[in-house]
């Protein structure tokens, strides 16, 4: 039976001269106008911007908490049962016998630079420390954080975080647009993705809203990438000058001042801008190299200096833990608890105290960042004299509630983060993966970095776990540092002199690349997506583009009374959409997957025909 040939008609039209040549007008424009709108309320309003976002982020995360969780671990399982099948394993992304555009040293620099790079430096150390400290299985239990017992349970989030699940977002993009891009001849651009379901439609406004959604989703994404490396290059500028201007010490913990963020933003930002303008082949390329060279050198010397065998021996026992608690960490999402069903299920003795006093202790009980010792210290006084059985079960009713704050606050953050950084690396990946097959791909671009984060996560927060477990003044010193700042107490508690001078100097040059690849590679996804998925794009839109993401990023930096926390929000509101956009691609991968087999066996050309339905 013959099978109808696929949609593979997309016209997206771009204009024949003037300013916007090559560009498509509504995209270009409707994207710009947004990212203007979003500049001048978060510049004109900025407690305001702040106060909306936080109030529309948290009515997301309690409606679409659930739906983030299941939709991830469906990505990961998608992926692993494409690589596994022979029959679309085997695809070429690509024509037959075509073969890969970069050796595998560059490809993996550019994949590795582009898709984790900066929030490796950030949280290798950050990330162990942090799930330490909190995590689901400490809040469901009587384990006591920051303690030995507490070690498995941390490095099970982290690897979770870090790990498949993340690089399977950005695969499912990357497959998706390299499919129909190199193998069916289609634009290298979001909507291109979609066709197996929406046909002809791809080729109206409805093609266009895709488009915009990702180019709207990859500015958020790497705004919130940047903010996070920016603070911490500040903290390692800092560390090496002294330099009182860039860092407040009133608090608790040294934060990074608004001048020292909005100065570092600019400098990294106008190198941002020059290796886009360079291209892909030269600044990226570049970069990207010198990125995986010195992070070796980084590696190395927490091998010579840090815990290695501790972190070896962490390292086997975790990974063996995160696979046989895959399933789990993929699909286990929980609810909110609300005041009424928690006094409705706490004892009675709860239920009898005074209105004021419950919800008190329902605050606590729901505290996703508390112990059960933490909160029985913070019960009201009128509580604190209750049997030890009811206070047990107060705190267990809210165990619910806590797991939900935890999640929604902790791994939605990431699945949003991930996919809103997805249309920015998985075209990236498209970009750089012609040639390759499917195969290659999911396990190239799945298991491969993943292993190296792992590595990285081991090595380095296991240095500095092993430290604070070994030394309550050194656990004292990282523990209180700020999430940026970790990695530089971290190297102080483990050499001195000259070579730590030399190392935190390195550490601020690899940030700063980072950084450099992160915001360079996202300007030239942007402007793929706007040029209806050309890969040579204006240098002046770069520039523009360039230009206009560094505005987003200061404007969000000072909204809300200033920090990441805008940034934050925005962000995760913004992955929404594209979340929704990447459940289709899936259901558009698995029908052009299936007809393109049927086709294959039943000996037919991969023609196309803009009158036949989608396929």
């Amino acid at each position: 039976m013959s099978v109808k040939p696929p949609f593979t008609e997309l016209d997206i039209n771009t204009q024949d001269g003037g300013f916007y040549h090559g560009y498509s007008l509504p995209i270009a424009l409707i994207s710009k106008i947004s990212m203007v709108l979003l500049v001048l309320w978060a510049l004109v309003f900025p407690l305001n911007a702040g106060e909306m976002l936080s109030a529309v982020n948290t009515s997301l995360l309690l409606s679409f908490n659930t739906f983030y969780i299941l939709a991830v671990g469906m990505f990961a399982f998608f992926l692993f049962v494409v690589a596994i099948i022979p029959s679309t394993g085997r695809r070429v992304l690509g024509t037959p016998g075509q073969k890969p555009e970069f050796s595998n040293f560059s490809w993996f620099s550019m994949m590795f630079g582009a898709g984790l790079g900066v929030g490796l430096m950030t949280f290798a150390t950050a990330e162990p420390l942090g799930l330490w400290g909190s995590n689901p299985v400490l809040l469901s239990s009587d384990l006591a954080p920051n303690s030995e017992d507490a070690l498995q349970s941390a490095y099970r989030y982290t690897f979770a975080h870090y790990g498949f699940h993340a690089w399977a977002i950005y695969v499912v993009t990357g497959l998706s647009l390299a499919y129909y891009a190199y193998t069916r001849g289609m634009p290298l651009t979001i909507r291109s993705a979609l066709t197996p379901l929406i046909g002809r439609f791809a080729n109206g406004i409805f093609g266009h809203v895709i488009d915009v959604l990702g180019v709207v989703a990859t500015i958020l994404g790497v705004s919130v990438t940047i903010g996070f490396g920016v603070s911490q290059l500040v903290d390692g500028v800092y560390a090496i000058t002294g330099a009182g201007w860039l860092m407040d010490t009133t608090g608790d913990a040294p934060t990074a001042t608004k001048t020292g963020l909005i100065v570092a933003l600019a400098c990294i930002m106008a190198l941002s801008i020059l290796s886009a303008v360079s291209g892909v082949g030269r600044g990226v390329k570049w970069l990207s190299n010198i990125n995986l060279v010195l992070s070796l050198i980084l590696l190395l010397t927490f091998v010579i200096f840090g815990s290695f065998l501790f972190a070896m021996t962490t390292y086997a026992s975790a990974l063996v833990d995160y696979i046989l608690n895959f399933v789990s960490i993929s699909f286990s999402a929980y609810s909110p608890v609300d005041a009424g069903a928690f006094a409705a299920n706490a004892p009675a003795a709860v239920q009898a105290l005074g209105a004021e006093d419950i919800a008190s202790v329902y605050s606590g009980a729901t505290n996703p960042w508390g112990s059960f010792a933490g909160f029985t210290e913070g019960l009201p006084e009128a509580a604190k004299s209750l049997p030890e059985a009811d206070i047990a079960a107060a705190y267990a009713a809210g165990t619910e509630g806590r797991l939900f704050g935890w999640q929604a606050g902790w791994t939605t953050f990431y699945w949003a983060w991930w996919i809103a950084f997805s249309p920015f690396v998985g075209l990236f990946l498209a970009r750089i993966s012609k040639g390759r097959s499917v195969r290659e791909f999911v396990l190239g671009a799945v298991i491969a970095p993943a292993l190296v984060c792992f590595a990285w996560m081991t090595i380095l927060g296991g240095t500095a776990i092993d430290l604070s477990l070994n030394s309550e003044e050194a656990k004292a010193a990282i523990v209180g540092a700020s999430n940026s700042a970790k990695l530089f107490v971290t190297l102080e508690q483990m050499i001195s002199g000259g070579l730590l001078q030399a190392l935190i100097v390195m550490c601020v040059v690899l940030i700063m690349t980072f950084l450099v690849t992160s915001a360079d590679s996202g300007i030239l996804v942007m402007n793929t997506i706007m040029s209806g998925g050309a890969e040579e794009t204006g240098v002046k839109h770069r520039i523009i583009w360039g230009v206009i993401l560094t505005l987003v990023i200061g404007t969000l930096l000072l909204a809300g009374g200033g920090g990441l926390s805008a940034l934050q929000n925005a962000m995760i509101i913004g992955a929404l959409p594209f979340t929704i956009v990447m459940v289709g691609m899936v259901i558009s991968l698995i029908k052009a997957m299936y007809n393109d087999g049927r086709r294959d066996r039943a000996g037919q050309p991969e023609g196309s025909a803009s009158a036949q339905p989608a396929e």
